[in-house]
């Protein structure tokens, strides 16, 4: 979670936003939105395509739906191709006197059972977290008050 210092209907204008998600993944995971119309707010059971470069530069598809819009509160991305057996990511905004507390709660799980573990354990675990880090960086340079 990351305390930003705007108005809450600033930061969902931002997020749900599908084209400010590449401006707050990192460099190298070559992060593309392949679909058309997403210069416009999200809204429930809308598709969204991507193509990113999560591990070892191999170019993966991504495509996601989302859900449980509740503007200007929350709404969940699921994936329904990619690289997860599972992957659920809901965002969460929530205003404060000092600006507004985004929350990210993010459920996955891998495929290919103890290798897939294996994998997250040393490796996707951490890849993982280091997307939230830079993003929480970015999120205060974009967002500085």
């Amino acid at each position: 979670q990351v305390l930003l210092p705007i108005r809450q209907r600033e930061a969902w204008e931002f997020f749900s936003t599908p084209l400010n998600l590449a401006r707050i993944t990192p460099p190298d995971m070559g992060f593309q939105v392949l679909s058309e119309d997403v210069d416009r707010p999200i809204q429930d059971r809308m598709r969204i395509a991507y193509r990113v470069r999560p591990l070892l530069g191999i170019p993966l598809k991504w495509l996601t739906e989302i859900r449980d819009v509740q503007a200007p509160f929350r709404f969940t991305d699921v994936q329904l191709q990619g690289p997860f057996s599972k992957w659920e990511h809901t965002h969460e905004f929530i205003g404060t006197p000092h600006g507004v507390l985004m929350k990210d709660r993010v459920v996955y799980r891998l495929p290919f059972g103890f290798l897939g573990r294996w994998m997250h354990a040393f490796i996707v675990r951490k890849r993982v977290g280091a997307i939230f880090d830079h993003r929480e960086i970015v999120l205060k340079a974009i967002f500085a008050a």
